[in-house]
């Protein structure tokens, strides 16, 4: 192929990369809030931003039970909210609490959260569709739901709402949230507030995403990881201005898949293609958009990926589509992390000997020839005759060769040493032919964590070329920053904030 048609099909890729990820920018999902008093409740104060009810929220317990989704949903979680309210007055307070089910989602749509219910002293009580503020933009009229309560002084009276919620984000990764600040307009603080989120599976910092941004969604600081849930526990609350509690996953369909195939790998260690599948399943959620992961579990995923596809191409020595898949691996890390160290380029020699090996292996092998068109894009290949030239296998690796956008060392620093001797690093696996039993040290590194429970079934052969959506958005290289998307996902429940107060690709490849 030559290198100018390489380059404008790359270069197409990358536009429709980029408009994929603008699209799931606008993505916003259906938030879920505390309740909120009326707009103007009994006893109301003219003036804005003042409590206007003597009604508390004393205490309550918030349940986000995580589904595993499927088809086009990267999750969906049933919310049980329940409330203990108290009138601290001495007056009879009756009002109709609100609740908002729909806001804009940025592109002119209106979605709303489903199966709506609410209990009033365990009694069911029906919701009446009123219209009130949008949430987002306040100009438009958006649907509410609102129910009438009686509170007695000094009497508790428990308020259950549930409904379901639809996960937000992009594959391979889910956020849920719960806005804790429609909260705010009941009198004082509250009392107590713990919120748990309940994973289908043993819940932890590989598939829990903490201390790292993913663009639209953080999980929310302070929260405790024990069996299958996250928990967080405050006293005296006094929720802020657009405070939520968020928490960021792996979308649980693809975790679902990885304690699959860990047990494949477990019953039948000589299963070359299970070790593969098992490798690119932890390379799709060792990487963000445009970095690799920056929690220690991310680090902790490209190794148990590594392990993986090693222990892969040791059973299948002769396989083209996944040498081509663990290069893919090695330039996904170079890729993302070539600015830390511009000298460095032992993944990008690594990653060329493997799609050198794979299109000796198969000329057709689709990934190599993916890979091979990234390259010439990236000026590390060319065509030569009816072979390729792979520079970074036979040059002083300057970063002249690797990036013209790189400057020279300055006369100080000294370039790293030559291809050769970086070259040393090279995993040999790939061309060993022995088929030995797999190791319990391969074995251990890659599956990590022993599966919980028993894995639904999977197919026993799935074809290398198979690609899971979820891993198909996550392989898009070109994707833009998914940083601010916050704004296009704020959740409903500020709304009531602010009124009680004043009165948010790649194609399909083998390996």
């Amino acid at each position: 192929m030559e290198m100018s048609s390489v380059r404008i099909k790359y270069s197409n890729k990358r536009v429709m990369a980029v408009l994929i990820v603008i699209i799931l920018l606008l993505q916003a999902g259906t938030a879920l809030a505390d309740i909120a008093p009326p707009y103007q409740p009994p006893g109301s104060n003219p003036q804005p931003d003042s409590e206007s009810t003597q009604v508390r929220m004393l205490a309550e317990t918030v349940t986000i039970d995580v589904g595993p989704g499927g088809g086009d949903s990267l999750g969906k979680a049933q919310v049980t909210a329940d409330f203990t309210m108290r009138n601290l007055g001495g007056e009879v307070e009756t009002m109709a609490v609100r609740f908002p089910i729909s806001a804009s989602d940025g592109r002119s749509n209106y979605p709303e959260i489903k199966n709506l219910q609410v209990k009033v002293n365990g009694n069911n009580v029906r919701t009446r569709r009123i219209e009130g503020e949008d949430p987002f933009y306040g100009s438009k009229l958006v649907p509410w739901a609102e129910f009438d309560v009686s509170f007695p002084p000094d009497v508790d009276v428990p308020v259950r709402v549930s409904y379901t919620l639809e996960g937000t984000g992009y594959a391979p990764f889910v956020s849920f949230q719960y806005i804790l600040s429609s909260g705010a307009g009941w009198k004082d603080s509250i009392g107590s507030a713990d919120l748990i989120v309940r994973l289908p599976y043993e819940a932890n910092t590989n598939n829990v995403i903490l201390d790292q941004q993913i663009g639209w969604s953080m999980t929310t600081p302070g929260g405790e990881i024990a069996g299958d849930s996250i928990r967080w526990h405050y006293d005296d609350l006094e929720p802020g201005y657009e405070q939520i509690l968020d928490v960021a996953l792996v979308v649980p369909a693809v975790w679902q898949k990885i304690l699959i195939e860990r047990d494949n790998v477990s019953k039948n260690p000589q299963d070359g293609e299970a070790w593969g599948r098992l490798g690119k399943l932890y390379k799709g959620i060792a990487f963000l958009s445009r970095e690799r992961r920056a929690d220690p579990a991310g680090t902790e995923l490209y190794q148990m990926s590594i392990a993986a596809y090693e222990e892969c191409l040791r059973l299948k020595p002769n396989d083209a589509d996944w040498h081509a898949g663990l290069a893919d691996l090695y330039y996904l890390n170079f890729n993302l992390t070539r600015w830390e160290d511009p000298y460095n380029h032992d993944d990008l020699v690594l990653a060329s000997r493997l799609v050198q090996r794979a299109i000796e292996l198969n000329p057709n092998s689709p990934k190599a020839i993916e890979l091979l068109e990234e390259f010439g894009w990236n000026d590390y290949v060319v065509r030569e005759g009816e072979g390729y030239d792979f520079l970074v296998l036979t040059a002083t690796p300057t970063a002249y060769v690797f990036s013209t956008r790189t400057p020279e060392p300055p006369p100080s620093e000294t370039p790293s040493p030559t291809v050769e001797a970086t070259a040393i690093r090279l995993v040999e696996t790939p061309i060993i032919v022995d088929a030995a039993p797999a190791s319990a040290t391969a074995t251990a590194a890659a599956i990590a964590v022993t599966p919980t429970g028993t894995p639904t079934s999977i197919e026993t052969k799935e074809s290398p070329v198979a690609e899971t959506p979820e891993v198909q958005a996550a392989e898009t290289r070109s994707g833009g920053s998914l940083c601010g998307a916050g704004a296009l996902v704020i959740p409903f429940g500020l709304a009531a904030v602010v009124i009680a107060r004043r009165g948010m690709k790649r194609t399909a490849s083998p390996g």
